[in-house]
């Protein structure tokens, strides 16, 4: 998600008795008295970043996109998916899922008031709007973000979401837990919608071991997550998890940096980055339990959002992917806005970036924030939606200041056109580009 800081001032700490820290080549992020063994993405990796033809998206022409629902800003979407994580198909139908607002809305706030619109297509590229996902007071939080979705066992929609806030709050808080729900979809000869929901509920909470509660986050963190919930089949085990976005527990206090070199200078603002990857194993046939397990991945030190994860298995590989902003990497590293990803022959451990660095695709130079949340389909088929374009040089916090009208004109809100990635072994590469809102 593209959304702007947010400061979280809470007097509450906990205490030291929680704790963690991220090791494996390199810096360690300390906290309390014990360690984990977690993969850390390294500061040294992130400095080999070179963007090459490779791993640099095209430019997008924006004259040549058509939005699919012009009436409203369309960002993060995802697919109805099966089990094994391909695009669903339900008498004849492909869905997908977006977070959108209407049109009138300014980009920059769009998050305040975000709901789930879905759409339905027959070709898979020509989309048609259904509306909004929830009834009115159905969904937990004041608003929701991004998730994930899948056709269950007896063929209903399984939709796992971001319950950000709380309803019926009086101030827009920040809040986040893991959140689920079901329901039929029912088809005719011309439409889609979802009937008989079952009951929302909370599945996930940050838990003060492994991921951050807000009460530890506390003045001086730029950022809190604990968010964007994806689920993943096991193929090779046949369980089930739930990866997400969240940040290494412990408070701001707690934390210190360790250098991976003796000669390498951290900041004491380094150590307030502390993004993760976070999974949870389910324990029941309904979904609706789940085990909290350690992080599979962390960026302490480096990088304070690892947004909206997903996985794909190939060639006996699990491969993790991410993104993130320019701006949430820690001072001292320069990385693009882009998608990042890292592989392993195990689900649980052992990541290594792709490409040495991490980086997999790019925003161009000269467009630094053409698009966001690419989320890559086990065919290599990445996804995206088209962010800000054309902001002559201005970075992302002074494209917020700019009015509102500039703010639209220069916002896409619509699918990018998707890219095709090739995948071997630890290397990736963008191969060509493909055609608007295509998923497959």
């Amino acid at each position: 998600m593209n959304w702007k800081n947010v400061k979280l001032f809470s007097a509450a700490v906990i205490g030291a008795s929680a704790i963690m820290t991220a090791t494996t080549g390199t810096g360690v992020f300390a906290q309390g008295t014990s360690t984990s063994t977690v993969f850390n993405w390294s500061r040294e990796a992130v400095s080999h970043i070179d963007m090459n033809e490779n791993n640099t998206a095209p430019v997008i022409q924006m004259e040549d996109l058509e939005e699919m629902a012009p009436e409203y800003h369309v960002w993060d979407t995802w697919p109805l998916q099966d089990r094994n994580g391909n695009l669903a198909v339900v008498n004849g139908y492909k869905i997908i899922f977006a977070l959108t607002v209407p049109s009138d809305v300014i980009p920059g706030k769009r998050h305040d008031t975000a709901g789930i619109r879905y759409f339905y297509s027959k070709d898979g590229q020509s989309w048609k709007v259904g509306g909004l996902l929830f009834n009115d007071g159905q969904a937990l939080g004041s608003r929701q973000w991004a998730g994930s979705a899948i056709v269950d066992k007896n063929g209903k929609l399984h939709i796992f979401y971001t319950a950000t806030g709380r309803k019926n709050e009086t101030h827009l808080t920040y809040e986040q837990r893991l959140a689920t729900a079901t329901a039929e979809i029912k088809t005719t000869d011309a439409s889609v919608t979802f009937a008989n929901w079952s009951d929302h509920k909370v599945i996930l909470e940050p838990d003060g071991q492994y991921y951050q509660t807000q009460e530890q986050a506390g003045q001086g963190e730029s950022s809190y997550a604990f968010r964007d919930p994806y689920f993943f089949q096991d193929p090779k085990t046949g369980e089930e998890y739930l990866l997400f976005e969240a940040n290494s527990a412990g408070s701001l206090a707690q934390r210190t940096c360790q250098p991976e070199h003796p000669n390498t200078d951290l900041t004491e603002e380094s150590k307030s980055y502390n993004g993760s990857i976070g999974v949870a194993k389910a324990v029941n046939d309904n979904l609706t339990e789940f085990q909290i397990l350690p992080p599979v991945l962390e960026a302490n030190c480096v990088n304070e959002e690892l947004e909206r994860p997903g996985m794909i298995v190939k060639g006996n590989r699990y491969y993790l992917f991410t993104k993130t902003h320019h701006e949430k990497f820690a001072l001292g590293l320069d990385a693009p806005e882009g998608l990042y990803g890292f592989t392993s022959a195990s689900l649980m451990g052992g990541y290594q970036p792709l490409n040495g660095s991490g980086l997999v695709i790019a925003n161009p130079q000269d467009n630094p924030y053409q698009a966001y949340s690419w989320m890559v389909m086990p065919n290599g088929t990445v996804i995206s939606f088209v962010n800000y374009v054309d902001v002559d040089g201005q970075n992302i916090h002074e494209i917020g200041e700019q009015s509102p009208d500039y703010q639209r004109e220069h916002f896409g809100g619509m699918l990018a056109p998707s890219l095709h990635l090739s995948i071997t072994g630890d290397q990736t590469k963008v191969v060509h580009e493909k055609k608007q809102g295509v998923f497959h």
